[in-house]
């Protein structure tokens, strides 16, 4: 995730009206394809204004949850929109240096944030260190499979700042290997939009410790 908020903190205020569509069609699948226990500790990482973390406390109020986010201005928005949970924390992070101890979390969550992140391959590797052992990770993000994504990633390297790139099916699946993740399912969706194409994947932790302790000293970069 980029270090830098301030791209980030200038969106803040609009960023849930800008994107209103793409916020409930994105999260809306994101919600309806995972599964939760009551006991499940959830992170998620890049949470922006915590419209995931809205969602879910709607319907499973007790939930345990905690969003980190890079921009402060974005964590007051979730944390004045979760305000009566306070089973709900929010705070300022960086995703590849998580301030958490290992094997902390149930479920680890990153929805439409990893073509931000300046080092996706770090943090993919954070993700796995707080997993805990019998938990899960699922990604959402762009795919650069589909043309149009392609495109897009293209002009948005020039245009917007903070943004870094977006990745095929493949490099995630590879990324989330060598961080020590067994892939349990992965697949490429349009959400209702003509212009984006998206991935979802769901990792577990492999089994095998050395694996672990390789990808955490040095994780390979997607390119």
């Amino acid at each position: 995730m980029k270090s830098e908020s301030a791209p980030y903190d200038k969106q803040a205020s609009s960023y849930d009206r800008t994107w209103r569509r793409y916020i409930a069609r994105t999260l809306g699948f994101l919600k309806a394809s995972i599964s939760l226990r009551s006991s499940d500790r959830i992170l998620d990482i890049a949470c922006g204004t915590g419209e995931f973390e809205r969602l879910i406390l709607n319907e499973h109020p007790n939930q345990q949850m905690i969003g980190i986010d890079i921009s402060e201005k974005m964590l007051h928005f979730a944390r004045e929109k979760c305000s009566g949970y306070p089973n709900a924390a929010f705070l300022k992070a960086d995703a590849s240096a998580l301030p958490f101890p290992d094997d902390s979390f149930d479920l680890v969550i990153s929805a439409n944030s990893l073509h931000y992140f300046d080092n996706p391959s770090a943090s993919i590797a954070e993700m796995r260190r707080v997993l805990l052992p019998r938990g899960s990770l699922v990604i959402l993000d762009w795919c650069k499979d589909y043309l149009l994504c392609r495109c897009f990633d293209f002009f948005f390297r020039w245009i917007e700042r903070g943004y870094q790139s977006c990745y095929t099916q493949r490099d995630l699946q590879r990324s989330l290997e060598a961080a020590g993740f067994a892939v349990q399912s992965t697949r490429k969706i349009k959400l209702g939009s003509i212009f984006w194409g998206h991935m979802i994947a769901v990792a577990v932790p492999k089994k095998n410790p050395k694996m672990l302790n390789r990808s955490s000293q040095s994780p390979q970069r997607m390119n």
